[in-house]
């Protein structure tokens, strides 16, 4: 993961567009990206959505990470550490016994 936050760091820093990624606008552009990527799905079915636009969920996830990699880099976040620190949170709060199969909320297991 730390060669693609040195990647897309240096991208954005040889273009000076540091001063414009700020935390806010960052998180915001997370946002963005992510409703960029739901418009693919809008008004067809998940099937045909991945089957017609494909190439553009890639760019929009792709997008995404970007903004994803240069906020945590701007708030000195590991997002690697964080997201297994969250995986076993999720584990204790999702016990495989109780979760198995069931969309319920961890409150409602």
């Amino acid at each position: 993961m730390e060669h693609l936050v040195d990647k897309v760091v240096e991208f954005r820093d040889k273009r000076n567009w540091r001063q414009y990624h700020n935390p806010k606008d960052l998180a915001i552009s997370i946002v963005l990206e992510a409703c960029e990527l739901l418009e693919n799905f809008q008004w067809k079915s998940s099937e045909r959505a991945v089957q017609e636009k494909m190439e553009n969920i890639k760019e929009e996830l792709a997008d995404i990470i970007i903004y994803l990699l240069l906020l945590s880099y701007e708030l000195g976040i590991d997002l690697e550490d964080a997201v297994l620190k969250k995986i076993s949170k999720n584990q204790e709060k999702y016990p495989e016994d109780r979760a198995y199969g069931s969309s319920k909320k961890y409150t409602e297991l």
